[in-house]
Formats: structure tokens, sequence, C-alpha cells
């Protein structure tokens, strides 16, 4: 993430009169420029020259501290949530690459404000002050100047009452070889003036534009040429010979955050000459046990050798050289993320060693606000810890601000889906110079929400035309009542049927209960949520499907009703565990809903065959059981430009206990790995194009011991093995499922062309009544295909291989 510095200026305010003997030995200088005060001709060796970036603009209220101000708002996307509460999204957040910065006296600040809506951040900038202290591009009248054209006059011929009008700017540099040249906008020097053409100006906001280009050290000479226009506006030419150093073979960096400024070095006007060398040499000894006394600095040591390079190349160290340090240094900074990092002071010049004075931004405290819809502040029901403990490592008190740890905690605190405005906001500490406060701003969600949500089904009709299955609706009702006692624990319920109007006919429900910070929220060595739940399902067996050369099979509904509790452990963001109970009772039932206990397919006269294989362990259609589950999850994968990149490895593992009908006693076993790998090494960022991507992909399952029908491995579907129906290649005990996908980037989206292969590896006839071959099913199957991402659709053309015939298909989400 590459921050670029763009209209850096260097400014330094006003030193004294013009003219004086006892002008200030250490002064500031905002932005693009090095500057440096001298007193008497040369700064003494071991004079602090002050630095920073900015770009000097009129700003009404310029604030003070040794560290740059950044804000970063970041507005979760939200959604619906039941009740109309909105529901914080998964924020995409995108970095601007352009960032502008202020700076007052040594007091640097760097001001910027990201904006996000869940998708992208948009950037603004403030400006700092200049010298000149007025509009730099002012709307109003201006008079005409009233002196003769095409010459030169000094500033005291204009007048005090008079609005100039600016139309030229020209800088002169009369050390440049052949008796001097103008210099173009290139040069750095043009970034120090707040005076713009088209400007309009008084005479004394010139004549302090100027006491501020004298007093900034930058210049052995400098001074403001004025030459009147024939349509009544003037030009300006900034004469000028650039001050150099003696050459110099080290270079230190050292942070300088939380320390005090650098002072200024005034001399009293009634100083004898060997009271003002006494003073120096004090001056002297303070900023060498200053310098002692400095952290060192993060700069990499390869950073730190491209700065000697840039040293060893030039005789003299010049002020535009300290500018090309400063420019190199700071944008290591803010490459990395520091955005807050601030090169502030040079100081040792005229000595061997250059030392480099950097306000890093260093964090000194963290404070959170609760805000209601209309963004007043309020008492939040969340507690502080529950926040706290989602911050990353680097965004608390002792480490130097990082827009990176800052973009983590917005997600880790959006995945907390307790908020719908998040807002991190760095700014300067008041009470500590060089400090940063990360503010963090927060809107909650409404703690209790409900909704109901209806449906109707779809089903081809005669002429294969749409038909609507039903005039009664179905539907869920569903209710939430999240953050309990402000500790993120919660109760969600719901209730479903495919008859809102007669539920009572296949009603399902959920009902779960989610403590989370099992050990405590204060314990951030671990990371445990408890979850209880019971609930009553109705799914559509996969297992009792007729093959693809018979007639269709009356369906197998596969009711459960239950209870489970289980543990989640999270490693990390990527890594976690889960190990729990799980007692259920499985009832298995026709299409009249009566209780079926066998299998059944269509016989050639018209009839049924009922002696198909069982439907459950115990043969009497309803089994009890439990058994231990867990599932180890790593999922490393990330969003690159709205693409899926990384690796994904989920185990899972269910033991029966000997508990329930006919004793089961069982252990199975699912593997799943999937790999995304980014082929055109495509970079993340805003803008950039989606990256070309293999996806690799493997399935295996297994069972070992006692294996009820309903709970055989399904080969076929949409997520198994493409083109073909669920369960139409067969039921097993074991199975192994490989699958290839190449997407390539087309206009923002992916076209991909993928093959599939799945296969029981002989283990269909080892579940009990063998349903692949009651069924006619081959247990094996390939297909391969072409496909297209619409949105959330992907239209894909699928050639089953065992048939060798081809369909289309259109699928909501993603297969792997």
């Amino acid at each position: 993430m590459a921050l670029t510095s763009q209209g850096i200026s260097l400014r330094s305010p006003p030193a004294g009169p013009r003219g004086q003997g006892g002008r200030r030995s250490s002064s500031s200088v905002p932005a693009a420029a090095a500057a440096v005060t001298r007193g008497w001709g040369q700064p003494h060796a071991g004079q602090a020259l002050s630095i920073s970036s900015a770009r000097y603009e009129s700003a009404a209220r310029p604030w003070r501290g040794g560290a740059s101000s950044s804000a970063i708002r970041a507005a979760a996307s939200t959604g619906a949530q039941p009740g109309g509460d909105p529901v914080p999204a998964e924020p995409r957040i995108e970095l601007p690459a352009v960032f502008t910065l202020f700076s007052e006296a040594a007091k640097t600040g760097a001001a910027f404000f990201i904006a996000s809506s869940g998708a992208a951040f948009l950037l603004s900038s403030f400006g700092g002050f200049g010298g000149g202290g007025g509009d730099d591009k002012s709307s109003g009248d201006w008079d005409a100047h009233g002196l003769p054209v095409n010459m030169t006059v000094p500033l005291t011929k204009l007048s005090g009452l008079k609005r100039y009008k600016l139309s030229e700017l020209k800088f002169f540099d009369r050390a440049a070889s052949g008796g001097g040249a103008y210099t173009g906008p290139e040069d750095s020097f043009f970034e120090m003036v707040t005076l713009q053409p088209g400007g309009v100006y008084t005479k004394s906001q010139l004549l302090k534009e100027l006491e501020t280009l004298v007093s900034c050290g930058m210049f052995e000479r400098v001074d403001l040429e004025v030459k009147p226009k024939p349509d009544n506006t003037i030009g300006l030419t900034v004469s000028f010979v650039e001050s150099v150093w003696s050459a110099a073979k080290q270079f230190k960096c050292i942070n300088v955050g939380l320390m005090s400024q650098s002072g200024q070095v005034d001399f009293d006007q009634d100083m004898t000459e060997r009271e003002k060398m006494d003073y120096l040499r004090k001056q002297e000894r303070d900023y060498q046990q200053r310098v002692r006394g400095a952290k060192p600095c993060i700069l990499p040591e390869s950073v730190r050798g491209e700065v000697l390079g840039m040293m060893k190349k030039q005789e003299k160290v010049s002020a535009r050289m300290l500018q090309k340090i400063r420019d190199h240094v700071q944008k290591w900074y803010h490459n990395e993320g520091f955005v807050c990092a601030q090169v502030v002071n040079f100081g040792n010049l005229n000595t061997n060693e250059v030392v480099c004075e950097v306000v890093e931004g260093d964090i000194t405290k963290v404070e959170y606000q609760f805000q209601d819809k209309l963004g007043n502040i309020v008492e939040g029901n969340t507690q502080l810890p529950i926040i706290d403990r989602e911050l990353p490592q680097q965004l608390r008190p002792g480490h130097i601000f990082n827009i990176g740890a800052g973009k983590q905690a917005l997600k880790n605190i959006n995945s907390l889906a307790l908020f719908s405005n998040i807002e991190v906001n760095p700014r300067p500490d008041e009470t500590k110079e060089g400090g940063i406060v990360v503010e963090i701003k927060l809107k909650e969600l409404e703690p209790k929400s409900a909704e109901v949500s209806t449906e109707w089904s779809i089903v081809p009709g005669r002429e294969g035309r749409p038909t609507l299955a039903s005039i009664q609706p179905g539907g869920t009702v569903s209710f939430e009542h999240r953050n309990i006692y402000g500790l993120n624990r919660s109760i969600v319920g719901s209730v479903t049927s495919s008859n809102l109007l007669n539920p009572q006919d296949d009603l399902s429900f959920k009902l779960e209960y989610v403590h989370p910070y099992l050990d405590g929220v204060d314990d951030r060595s671990k990371n445990r949520t408890f979850k209880t739940s019971c609930f009553n399902t109705r799914k559509l067996s996969p297992v009792f499907v007729a093959g693809p050369n018979m007639d269709e099979a009356p369906p197998v509904w596969i009711d459960r009703v239950g209870f489970k509790a289980n543990i989640t452990e999270s490693f990390t963001r990527q890594s976690k565990f889960t190990y729990g109970l799980v007692v259920e009772e499985i009832t298995t039932r026709d299409e009249t809903n009566s209780i079926c206990t066998h299998g059944s397919r269509a016989m050639p006269s018209g009839g049924l065959s009922m002696d198909g294989p069982p439907t459950t362990l115990s043969g009497t259609g309803v089994d009890r059981m439990a058994f231990l589950q867990a599932n180890i999850t790593r999922d490393n994968t990330e969003f690159v430009n709205g693409a899926i990149i990384g690796d994904r490895y989920i185990f899972q593992l269910d033991q029966g206990l000997g508990i329930g009908s006919k004793n089961p006693f069982f252990n199975r076993h699912q593997l799943t790995l999937t790999k995304f790998i980014n082929l055109n090494k495509q970079e993340k960022g805003a803008g950039q194009p989606l990256p070309a991507v293999l996806v690799l992909h493997g399935h295996y399952a297994g069972c070992v011991g006692d294996l009820p029908s309903y709970d055989a491995f399904a080969l076929g579907g949409p997520y198994s093995v493409r083109g073909f129906s669920n369960g139409e290649l067969g039921a097993s005990r074991n199975i192994l499922e490989l699958a290839t996908e190449l997407r390539i980037p087309v206009r923002n989206t992916h076209v991909y062309a993928f093959a599939e292969h799945g296969t029981d590896l002989g283990s269909s006839k080892d579940v009990k009544g063998n349903p692949t071959e009651f069924f006619r099913r081959v247990g094996h199957g390939s297909s391969y295909g072409v496909g297209v991402k619409l949105g959330l659709v992907r239209g894909e053309y699928i050639v089953d291989h065992n048939a060798g015939t081809g369909t289309i298909f259109f699928r909501f989400g993603e297969r792997f």
C-alpha cells in the first residue's frame, strides 16, 4: 500500500525582522524542502534543521503536535437485519494513494480523512497554514497597481491599501552556472511558497511571505522582485541563492516522537560575542544529549544505506539534497503504512554526520466513544473489554500507528456484528507532544429484532413452463436478541414451514444460545465460544433417489430433532477447533408424512417395490443416537480484487458412543482441501484487475462401523460432481471427489472451465441394502464444462461424461 506525498511545500514561521543579527538558529520547515535557520552566515555544527512535509494552505485551526494527525473513518456497510436493523458486513477496504500534509513550525502534522461505506475509502485533505497568512486564491475584487509596467520595483513601493492580483510567479537561482537561471515547477522550492498565480494579496501578505523565506534558512540570500504588468496584475520573481553545508559521510535516524521538539535559539541583543558563543556551545551539548536520549527509529538499514548513497554522490550537503532525503525516508514510512510518521528535523549539519529526526506516531492511548443514530455521544451497552480484545497489538499504546493495523481493527470489530457504524480516528495527543490517540467511534445495532419472510416454490409445469407448486406460502419467522448484558451473548431462533397457513405438517425450528469468551473476557490467551441449540429439521434424502436410467423414485424425507452443544476454540483468525456432543432422533418419512421403513422404486407394472434398502439402522423408521463431533478448520483465503485466493482445509470427525437404537458405534470422517492459486500474481489494490485463478479441490469421506442409510455419503450434485442431481451417482461408505477449475478475468468478471470426478471407491455395496445398486446408479462419474459469473449467479454449460450429453445450469453462490 504505497502512499505518496503530493503538493509538498516548505515553509517556516517568521523568525524576526529581516536584517537583525539575532536570527533564530533552529527553525521549522514544513514539507518538501529541507529548511535550516542559520545565525550569522552559516549554522553552527550540531545545529538542527527542522523540516516536515506540508502543503501550505490557509487553515482556520492548525493543530500543534509533534506527530501527524490522520483520520480513518470506516463506516461498515450495512444490510438488512430482522426488524430492519442494519447488519455490518465485511468491509472491503481500499487505501487511497495520495495524502496532503500540513505543518506549523517544528510541530508537524499530517491530516487526511478516509471514509468507507463497506466498499472503498474516499480521501479529502486538510491544508496547512502559510507564511502569507491569507487566501491563496481570492475570488474577491482586486486593484490596479498604478505602477510603471515591465519594470522591476521593490515591495516597499506597493501600496498598503491595495489588493494585488498575482499573474506570474518565477524562481531565479543566482548560483546556477552562467550567471543564474530560472528554475521550472519541478524545482522543490516552488512548493515552499503559498503564493499562487491568480491569487489576490496585500502588501503585508507579500512582506510576510518574504520574511518567512528569509528566516527559513534554506537560502544564503532571497528576495521578491515585483514586475507590474500592462493588465494591472503583477508578476513576482523569487531570486535566491541556495544554502549548502560541508559534506557528511554518516547518517543517523532517531525517533523523537514523545520528546519535546527542538527549541529555537534566541539571542539577546545585549549579548557579547563571547556570551553568544557560550550559549551556542550549551545548545550543542543539549542537542547531543537529546540525540543520545532518543529512541532509534524503525527505518531499516537498507534504506539508510540508500540515503548514504545519495549523500556520497554530492560533494556538499545542500537544502535540495535534504529535501530528497526527507522524501525518501518518509516514502518508506508511508509505503509501510506508518502514515503518521514525519521527518521534523535535520541536525548536526556541517559535521561528519547528519541526524534525521522522525516523529513516527507513537500511540499513547485508545479511547472509545458510543454514538446514537444522530451522532450524539451516549452510554454504550457493549462492555469495553469486548471491543478492546479485538484490537491488533500494533494498535495499542507503545506501538507506532499503522494504517494496516487500523484496517485490521475495523475488520475485527466489524466481525462482532454488534455495530452499524465503526470509525477509527487517530488524532494528536494534546497531553503528550508527538503522541497519537486512537479514537474508536461506534454505533450499536438494536439488541432485539424479528423478521418474517415468505416464499413460493416454482416447479416445471406443462410444456416446461414455470408454475407455482402451491398457492400456499412457505416462509420463516425469526427473532434475535444480541449482545445480552453487553457481553456479545445472543439468543437466535427461527421457525420454518412450507405452509405458513397450516404449519403443523412440516414445522421445523431452531433455537440457539451463543456464549463467547468462555474463559472470561480478560483472558486473551484463549478464545473459546460455547454454543447450545435445540432443533427440528427436515431435508430430502439424496440416498433414496433413482438413477438416470429408471423412473423417479418416491422421495424419502429425513426429520431430525435433538440437542447439540459444542465449544469452538479459535487459535488464530484463520484456525479454529470445534468439539461437542449431539443427541438426536431421526425419523424417515414418505411424501404423505408417514413413517417410512424402506426405500421404494417404481415397477414396470406401475406399482411400487417396497423391498428397498432400510431407511434406518433400527429398521423401524426411527433411530435415536448420541455421538461426539469435532471439526478443525484452517482458512487462509482472502479476497484479492474480488476473487478468493488462498487455502482452505477442513477435517470433521463424528464418533458414535454406542448409545441409542441398536447401540450405534461408528467413526465418520471427512477431509476437504481447496486451494485457490493466483496464477498471474496480481497485486491487491483499488482499481486493480481480477487475478487469474486456478482452483484445486479434493474431498474424501469415509465411515467405519455402523452406518445408517440416511448418513451414507451421496455422490453427485452442484457441490459434489456438477452436471448430476443430488445423489444421482450413488450412496456409499467411502467417497473421493476431485475437481479443478481455471478462472480467467474478462471485463470485471470471471469466465472459467472446469472438470470434476467422483467415485465411491467400490464401497457402495457396504451400505446396508446397497441403495446404489437398488436405484440403478453407477457409483462414479465425471463432468466438465465452462461457465461465467454474473454477479451472484453462475451460468454453466456442463457435459455429463457418463452419458455424453450437455446441459445448461444456473446456480447461486460459489461452488467451492
